[in-house]
């Protein structure tokens, strides 16, 4: 396997598994929907717009981010350190979490009584942001886009992998929305929490990992 080859595999499945456990959709499954209603088309509608939401948010993240920390003096290995602080925060979080945070709430409580037509026009904010892509999201995001190598043979293969890796987890979202519903009911209420316990642990070991990256970083540059 050649080296190109490779750092696009490596991409294309490191940035699913640091960013599919932060926006945990499984967790947002139930208020989405309740937002629906439970209604099939617009169930179908919502799902769609926000994975094509959250797609353009991530993207945004990754090749923008960085620039945009670059115009407030923000060196890349503090950016690792600050993304990993926050990625294994939220992953310690998942993982002692017993119940709904504020956000989840606060949209479950707001959509309840909105039109099937409000709802539609809702599949951004706040379906989309925050409950899908949180600040937390953002944050490995441009983490993630801070890694890029100096060489351009380099940067091509880990910017297309890099673009695989958000299509499939924009997918997962989809998918994950789309038939929420039935999801939910398979898994019940024990799996979903095994489920997203595993998925808490993996986001833990993410996040120390990309601290440990910029914390090296920051060494060898001092």
């Amino acid at each position: 396997m050649s080296e190109y080859l490779r750092l696009f595999i490596a991409t294309a499945l490191l940035v699913p598994a640091t960013l599919l456990p932060i926006i945990n959709p499984l967790a947002g499954a139930p208020v989405f929907l309740a937002a629906t209603g439970g209604d099939e088309r617009l169930t179908r509608i919502m799902a769609r717009r926000v994975g094509i939401n959250c797609f353009f948010l991530l993207i945004g993240a990754l090749l923008i981010g960085g620039y945009v920390l670059d115009f407030f003096g923000l060196s890349i290995p503090i950016v690792r350190i600050g993304g990993g602080l926050v990625v294994a925060a939220s992953g310690w979080r998942l993982l002692n979490d017993t119940g709904q945070d504020a956000i989840h709430r606060s949209v479950a409580d707001s959509t309840g009584s909105m039109s099937a037509e409000e709802i539609a026009h809702r599949s951004f904010l706040p379906i989309s942001f925050p409950l899908t892509v949180g600040p937390g999201t953002i944050a490995a995001t441009i983490a993630l886009g801070s890694k890029r190598p100096e060489d351009a043979i380099n940067l091509i293969p880990q910017l297309a992998g890099a673009l695989v890796g958000l299509t499939l987890s924009a997918t997962v979202v989809y998918l994950t929305y789309r038939y929420s519903g039935s999801l939910l009911i398979r898994l019940g209420t024990t799996g979903t929490m095994v489920l997203m316990r595993l998925a808490a642990f993996i986001l833990l070991c993410i996040g120390i990992e990309i601290l440990w990256s910029g914390l090296s970083e920051l060494v060898r540059t001092r």
